[in-house]
């Protein structure tokens, strides 16, 4: 290695996301969950012959769903992290399947900010990290609004800054 080089290693990432992003998480879960269970009652209601065979898997996806609402965010809290340095962008994610994804800056070529709805209610932004990748861009999820300003102006600074890799 020559003098002056730097390494990229695989390690786990310290910063955990926004706790906001529970809520978030939460409440895309319910969203989903809402939109077949009020379907079902709709029709359950109007058509009487089916009532019972179409508010019971209303019933099932309502408990279904607001277990998974409660359950899910807190643990994919507890597995996402992320982490920038001078060197790489780090993130790990993932429940029953974990992916650990570094972004070297040497190979970023755009950084995104993204506010979408739901994100904005709960004051939260996406980081999207795109590279020379084949395996796409590296997101970062449930980011504080400012936290992802803050990361988004400061990847900008450090990869103008980040010789090319040329391999």
């Amino acid at each position: 290695m020559a003098t002056g080089e730097r390494t990229v290693r695989l390690r786990p990432p310290k910063n955990t996301l926004d706790p906001r992003a529970v809520g978030w998480w939460r409440a895309q879960w319910l969203l989903l969950t809402a939109a077949p269970v009020v379907v079902l009652v709709v029709l359950g209601v109007l058509i009487e012959p089916a009532r019972f065979w179409l508010l019971l898997p209303a019933a099932v996806l309502a408990v279904l769903g607001g277990g998974c609402a409660v359950l899910f965010p807190l643990w994919w809290f507890r597995t996402h992290r992320w982490e920038v340095t001078d060197e790489a962008v780090y993130v790990r994610t993932g429940v029953l399947r974990q992916e650990w994804r570094i972004a070297p800056m040497s190979r970023i070529q755009t950084v995104d900010t993204v506010r979408g709805p739901l994100e904005q209610l709960y004051r939260l932004a996406t980081v999207t990290v795109t590279t020379a990748s084949s395996r796409g861009a590296v997101r970062i999820e449930g980011l504080g609004h400012e936290v992802a300003a803050e990361l988004a102006e400061r990847l900008t600074r450090i990869t103008r800054e980040t010789p090319g890799d040329a391999t």
